[in-house]
């Protein structure tokens, strides 16, 4: 029986196609369609059956970065999406997803600039594309160990005028992608949290590393007042005379 006719992979499919007619559970079909193109693991048993799921994995790059309020994915780590890498119809889907996940607004404009009417072939709007590849470059330069952004630089990667800048911090603030505050004197942009574009598996990894040092310094700070602490026995023989 073939992979895709078989067991939940087919259900997860089946509820995304339902959910895509409401526009209301876009992001609900999405979220079931990456978990069927998921339980393709590209290992050698499962390689031949990738290619039965090429047309869903290019609907799902398209429906990301369509969407306006998705700004992360971990499609990149998907070996059934890493096979239109390298495929003659679909290797620009696949470009566009990574300039999307991986890079900045002058990637895109170039990309753009060399095929205009690519964006058209699927029902994508330039605007809309530059729109969003600004928030995702604004989230990109915040990745600094500092987590600080001047104005100017701000301006510069996302070709805006200086007096854009705060809008489109805003704009990233309420479209919930960054934590930040803006310093007007100093021209800076001070950065608390920001929304990774790609979450996989080296993500996941970084993530233990942060937890595993924050539960040792807890750990040792709890241990340093504990120490800190006077010797309960001793306290109590304190004061204490005999006659």
């Amino acid at each position: 029986m073939e992979h895709w006719e078989s067991g939940p992979e087919r259900s997860f499919l089946t509820i995304s196609n339902i959910l895509k007619e409401n526009k209301s559970m876009a992001k609900d079909s999405f979220t079931f369609l990456t978990k069927y193109l998921a339980t393709f693991s590209g290992e050698a048993e499962e390689s031949s059956t990738l290619p039965e799921a090429k047309e869903e994995a290019v609907r799902a790059i398209i429906e990301f970065v369509k969407s306006p309020d998705m700004f992360q994915s971990d499609l990149l780590d998907m070996p059934v999406v890493g096979q239109l890498e390298k495929d003659g119809k679909y290797s620009l889907v696949y470009q566009l997803l990574k300039i999307f996940l991986t890079q900045r607004l002058d990637a895109y404009l170039e990309f753009h600039a060399a095929d205009s009417t690519f964006l058209k072939s699927y029902g994508l709007v330039h605007e809309d594309c530059v729109t969003k590849m600004r928030l995702m470059s604004l989230v990109d330069l915040s990745s600094t160990d500092s987590g600080e952004i001047p104005y100017s630089l701000i301006k510069e990667t996302l070709g805006i005028t200086e007096d854009e800048v705060e809008y489109w911090v805003v704009k990233a603030i309420t479209s919930k992608i960054l934590d930040c505050r803006m310093d007007q004197m100093n021209q800076i942009v001070i950065v608390s949290r920001r929304t990774e574009r790609v979450f996989g598996q080296s993500q996941w990894q970084a993530l233990r590393s942060k937890l595993a040092v924050w539960r040792a310094n807890v750990a040792n700070a709890i241990s340093t007042i504990q120490a800190s602490k006077p010797d309960e026995g001793t306290q109590g023989v304190q004061g204490v005379t005999t006659r």
